[in-house]
């Protein structure tokens, strides 16, 4: 990739190949609107089906239950507020962590604006709830528990079974974000008690702009967004047909050797880990040890400036980032590792490393043979 060394793929993945080709054609040939009845219409209609057959084959839902967004941050909104909305003259109270992702957290914050009264559970020192806080904090008003899969910046995967049984067994509805976990972990939602999930094709080699959203038959929400009749009445606006493809394909692909790649992938990380401790004196691993996704290492570096790190990495073409790229723009410690716990000398200099298909230990290589001499820099 033109001497780039990418290791950033919780940020956005390139589009495989194999997707890109199943898309083209839906952008100049098969251009049809899928709500019109003539017959290039009606084509867009059923490869729409088609990947909504695949988005419900692989989590274990029907594909009743899967409804196409432009991204996960749509899907976030329109399963919290939509179920928000729908369930308000039954409760007000909605449950959540203090790590999600900005796009579950804004909209917490601005369901508290109208009335609805948000619970923010703690995290220990490697990003995980604790149950006994969730069961203690749900009331006679809590309608939803919306906790992530796992998490964006240091990769701990949360007790999501459990998590779904707890919400379960108490009448009360349970999403997860699941964004960064579709593609590098199995999910069930059936075996997990999952009643909504959100998902974004960027992160599991397909295009950007398109994401899902699954909410149980049984579960009632309100649709967010006024117009035509698009997705049930859930989500209004003409299709993105290419980009629901792409997703179709994407989400089957990542899943057909998902073993394998995350072998690979775990492989990776812990390699990286290894040498990193072996090489780099004060450091921190952010996030569970091993209960955490496959290609995510967090690792926060004492006493370096986590801003002039990306730069001097980025000058040896070395693709990485201190954390959510959704947030980068941002001046502030990391909400996830202040959560945590990570001491003032730890928190500037976290870096998260993201690994994909197409890296290999060379790669990982040159990445710590640059993290060894740039952190010495960077403390002197």
């Amino acid at each position: 990739m033109n001497g780039i060394r990418y290791f950033d793929h919780a940020a956005t993945t390139s589009v495989n190949e194999n997707v890109l080709k199943e898309m083209l054609p839906y952008f100049s040939i098969e251009y049809g609107n899928p709500s019109s009845i003539y017959s290039i219409g009606r084509r867009n209609r059923k490869v729409i089906e088609e990947a909504r057959q695949k988005v419900a084959r692989v989590i274990n839902a029907k594909p009743q239950e899967i409804y196409f967004t432009g991204c996960g941050s749509e899907s976030d909104n329109l399963a919290i507020k939509g179920m928000a909305y729908s369930l308000k003259e039954r409760g007000n109270h909605i449950i959540t962590s203090k790590i999600e992702h900005h796009a579950i957290l804004n909209t917490c914050k601005t369901l508290e604006k109208e009335g609805f009264y948000i619970t923010y559970l703690n995290v220990d020192k490697d990003g995980l709830i604790d149950l006994e806080e969730l069961r203690e904090a749900i009331n006679k008003k809590t309608i939803l528990i919306s906790i992530m899969t796992a998490n964006n910046e240091v990769g701990t995967i949360e007790p999501i079974k459990e998590i779904g049984k707890i919400a379960k067994d108490n009448n009360v509805y349970f999403h997860t974000d699941s964004v960064q976990a579709i593609g590098n972990m199995k999910i069930d939602v059936q075996e997990m008690n999952i009643d909504s999930l959100s998902m974004s094709a960027h992160k599991f080699y397909g295009p950007k702009g398109v994401g899902a959203l699954y909410v149980r038959k049984s579960v009632p929400f309100s649709k967010i967004q006024d117009g035509g009749h698009q997705e049930k009445d859930k989500r209004a606006g003409t299709e993105n047909v290419a980009g629901i493809v792409g997703l179709g394909k994407a989400i089957e692909l990542s899943y057909k050797n998902i073993d394998e790649y995350n072998k690979k992938l775990t492989e990776l990380r812990e390699y990286y880990i290894s040498q990193i401790e072996k090489r780099i004196p004060n450091i921190k691993l952010n996030g569970h040890r091993i209960n955490r996704l496959p290609g995510n290492v967090n690792i926060s570096f004492k006493d370096v400036d986590g801003g002039e790190l990306l730069l001097k990495l980025d000058e040896k073409g070395i693709c990485a980032s201190t954390g959510s790229a959704c947030n980068s723009g941002s001046a502030e410690p990391s909400h996830v590792l202040t959560a945590m716990g990570v001491k003032p000398e730890y928190l500037d200099g976290s870096l998260r490393i993201t690994f994909g298909e197409e890296n290999t230990k060379e790669d990982v290589d040159y990445l710590v043979d640059n993290l060894e001499k740039i952190v010495k820099e960077c403390r002197t």
